[in-house]
């Protein structure tokens, strides 16, 4: 299956108005986002979890990177509220679900080989501080290596967005909105930018967060090339 699969192009997708499509696991259900693969794929999704539902046991051979979105997500080595920012590199293992129920916006199989840098962060207790030389601008760092940077950004209501990618990048707005070429995004909503992109958005009368990674678009390579 491919699904925004040319990393040259914008892609964006507004996820909330997409149905739930189910996993092969009872109780796990996905709102799919770009795709390279069938069950073991590069993909980038937003999984829910119905109360009491569980993956089976499980290596992570291509890493896996997720933000809790709602409620909250759990395996054997800890409970990860809403807000919870989780890097599990290749070759970790674990057994997920949620007793509660969870939404997560999860990344599988785009980890450099070599990464072994185990992240948990819970973003909900970590202070945003002001963006350098970017007005009305906040940023949390999550992650950052040779490869790729991540974190969240705060934008001020209606403050205005000029930023150059030249290796690409993708959001995920958590709260509020923006629009980008006439184009709305809110909770939820998904976009991609390819290399050499600049983003120009401007912020909505609540103001927006987002999740944001940049710096690993330049050069993808075919999911089991």
């Amino acid at each position: 299956m491919e699904l925004n699969a040319d990393f040259s192009q914008r892609a964006a997708v507004h996820a909330a108005k997409l149905p739930w499509t189910p996993s092969p696991m009872a109780g796990v259900h996905r709102r799919m986002l770009d795709r390279i693969g069938d069950e073991v794929a590069r993909a980038t999704s937003i999984v829910r979890y119905a109360p009491h539902s569980h993956f089976s046991p499980h290596t992570h051979g291509g890493g896996e990177e997720f933000l809790v979105l709602d409620g909250v997500f759990q395996d054997e080595h800890g409970d990860y509220p809403a807000g919870s920012y989780v890097r599990n590199p290749p070759t970790t293992r674990h057994t997920p679900g949620s007793e509660p129920g969870c939404v997560i916006f999860v990344k599988l199989w785009q980890f450099d080989p070599h990464d072994r840098t185990e992240v948990r962060i819970e973003t909900d207790k970590t202070a945003f501080k002001p963006a350098p030389g970017r007005p009305g601008i906040e940023i949390m760092p999550l992650f950052k290596d040779a490869r790729e940077e991540v974190y969240l950004e705060r934008w001020a209501p209606e403050a205005s967005i000029e930023l150059a990618l030249p290796q690409g990048a993708e959001f995920l707005v958590l709260s509020g909105s923006f629009k980008e070429r006439g184009e709305s995004f809110a909770e939820q909503s998904w976009l991609r930018l390819p290399a050499k992109a600049t983003l120009r958005a401007k912020a909505g009368a609540d103001g927006c967060r987002v999740w944001v990674k940049t710096g690993h678009l330049a050069n993808v390579a075919k999911f089991g090339a």
